[in-house]
């Protein structure tokens, strides 16, 4: 068994895991050509290096990434501490959020056939479903807990409204948000309302959906079949005020002899011993790139220099295109 690099507790609910984990979402959509050998050999070498931390959800890949991840994993579970994601479902080309108890039951069913595995040691709401009323949802969620087929719960984007709701009915050990140097919604009020309840967070995209580690330069950098070219922050002149802060970036990450998106990566890792990030990648080489940032040491006016040259709302454009706004948001009351 390989240890977890610097573990890391998630809040106060005794969930302990590698300093950083690994988004396995882009092996199976979103970014380009699925390539499994090579995902798989990705999901191994982050074992090998102690990221033991593995992210997934039922709706990446329509499936195909959890039967990726549980079969990468096979001979090695007790290695892992395995999170995926239910709620989000396609009704044709729309995304729906399902969050009727029922569904609850059944979604975790499939993810443990897909998985092959008998339990899921953190299992998430992936967004909240505004028309069930979250207490019955985690009601079903805690159910799942009590029947040995999940260890922890976790929301995804939830509002902070939607968390003081969601302990009352069972403790949540971890909240997966977006945050990095381009994206700070969290810290507006959502950030300590789950600290407050013991919850550790979960930053995804933490590299700006690759943005902030300087390699894309174009709009042309991108495939046909990658989403982020319908993205309002990788469109005209969004594209270009997002690239000034990614050269402000690199010049800061060039003082500190390591790479950019070590740099935005080792930023998130400052905010809090509570804070596991799961930078997303399908290659061996950006993998172990990523692991290093836990080496970079950011000093008080390191991280004040970041903050003068990302405060909030830096970033130009959007997260998502309005069409890919659903469920609850940080930002929005229920």
């Amino acid at each position: 068994m390989t240890d977890p690099i610097h573990p890391r507790r998630l809040g106060r609910s005794g969930l302990t895991v590698s300093e950083q984990g690994l988004g396995c979402m882009g092996m199976s959509q979103s970014y380009g050509p699925a390539d499994r050998g090579e995902s798989t050999a990705t999901i191994l070498r982050a074992l090998d290096l102690g990221v033991t931390f593995l992210d997934t959800a039922d709706i990446y890949g329509l499936g195909q990434n959890e039967e990726l991840v549980g079969a990468a994993i096979k001979g090695r579970r007790d290695e892992v501490v395995l999170a995926t994601k239910f709620s989000l479902t396609r009704d044709g080309g729309a995304m729906k959020v399902n969050g009727q108890p029922d569904y609850v039951r059944e979604a975790c069913e499939a993810s443990l056939r897909r998985l092959g595995v008998e339990h899921i040691d953190l299992y998430y709401q992936h967004r909240v479903d505004p028309t069930v009323p979250i207490e019955d949802t985690v009601g079903a969620m805690a159910g799942l807990v009590e029947a040995g087929k999940v260890r922890h719960l976790g929301l995804s984007e939830a509002s902070a409204q939607s968390i003081e709701r969601a302990v009352a009915v069972h403790p949540i050990a971890a909240l997966q948000s977006e945050w990095s140097l381009w994206t700070r919604d969290l810290e507006t009020d959502v950030l300590a309302v789950a600290r407050r309840h013991g919850i550790g967070i979960v930053p995804f995209s933490p590299l700006g959906r690759g943005f902030l580690t300087g390699a894309i330069t174009s709009p042309d950098d991108f495939g046909e079949d990658d989403f982020r070219r319908g993205n309002p922050r990788f469109q005209g002149e969004n594209f270009q005020a997002n690239l000034r802060l990614v050269d402000e970036v690199r010049q800061l990450a060039a003082d500190k002899d390591c790479s950019a998106g070590q740099l935005a990566l080792a930023w998130v890792l400052a905010q809090g011993s509570d804070v596991v990030p799961i930078p997303g990648t399908k290659r061996r080489s950006y993998l172990e790139e990523n692991v290093r940032a836990g080496d970079v040491s950011l000093s008080a006016e390191d991280l004040a220099r970041l903050d003068r040259i990302a405060p909030k709302d830096v970033a130009a454009g959007g997260r998502y295109p309005f069409a890919h706004s659903y469920g609850d948001s940080p930002q929005r009351a229920d």
